[in-house]
This record gives structure tokens, C-alpha cells and sequence, in this order.
């Protein structure tokens, strides 16, 4: 059975990432623990609970829909950086096949612009499938 670490905030509910995932798991049996990066808001002022809470609210949401298409899969909310809530989640011991790792398009994406899939890729040495996604608002799945 192989294992994905998967990281995602605005898009985790988009076609994009959940045809990735069912792709990978068509290939060869899988699991699937999510990490949602705790990603504050740019268009107001916010609290760390505010980002907590939506980047909770898109993992419940997605965690839903992905088990009710046959998929195993668990999740976190982690650090509002995403080389941070990988390494996180490394750190406790837990081991992955890959990382996917899906963004906002290029010129929109916040953690585009820190060059996250060397940076993992170089932390960890795992291997990192970058999928590029639309937005979906939170809750929806």
C-alpha cells in the first residue's frame, strides 16, 4: 500500500487535486493523510483562530468527500507555511511514497513565490507531485 502526505489549502476541494489523488490510488493502492497549511486570509485583518478554523473547515469538507469516493484518507491542520507542515509532520516519524503538494496557479499562489517543491523536495528527499488548482471556498467539498 503506498503513502501520500497531501498539502492543500484553497484548493484542496478542486477537481484538480481529487482527480490526482483517485489517479494515484487507480495505479496502486493508497492512503492519503492531508495537511492543511493554516494559511491566513490577505483581504482583512485575522486572527490565528480565524485561520485555523477555515483551514479546519476545508479539511472536515474534504476529508468527507474523499472517504465517500473510496479513498483512505486522515488530516491535520498544520503550519501556515507548507515546507514547515511537512517537516511537522515528518518529524513525529511518519514515512511517504510522495508528496502532493497542490497550489493556486503561478502569479496567484503565496507559496509559489517561497519555491515550495524544491524546498521540500530537498528537506526531505521525497519526491513531490505539484498539482496546479482553482480556489474553492471553504466548506465546500
Amino acid at each position: 500500500m503506498r503513502r501520500y502526505l497531501v498539502v492543500a489549502n484553497q484548493t484542496l476541494a478542486g477537481h484538480e487535486l481529487r482527480s490526482t489523488l483517485k489517479q494515484l490510488h487507480e495505479r496502486s493502492p493508497s492512503t492519503f493523510h492531508v495537511v492543511v497549511p493554516a494559511t491566513p486570509p490577505t483581504d482583512h485583518t485575522w486572527t490565528e483562530g480565524e485561520a485555523r478554523w477555515a483551514a479546519r473547515t476545508r479539511l472536515d469538507a474534504a476529508v468527507d468527500a474523499l472517504t465517500g469516493e473510496g479513498l483512505d484518507v486522515t488530516g491535520e491542520v498544520g503550519d501556515e507555511h507548507p515546507v514547515e507542515a511537512v517537516q511537522d509532520v515528518l518529524l513525529r516519524g511518519e514515512s511517504f511514497d510522495a508528496i502532493v503538494l497542490s497550489t493556486l496557479p503561478p502569479g496567484h499562489s503565496r507559496w509559489l513565490r517561497r519555491d515550495p517543491v524544491r524546498r521540500i523536495e530537498a528537506a526531505t528527499g521525497i519526491r513531490v507531485i505539484h498539482v496546479v488548482g482553482r480556489p474553492v471556498p471553504a466548506g465546500t467539498g
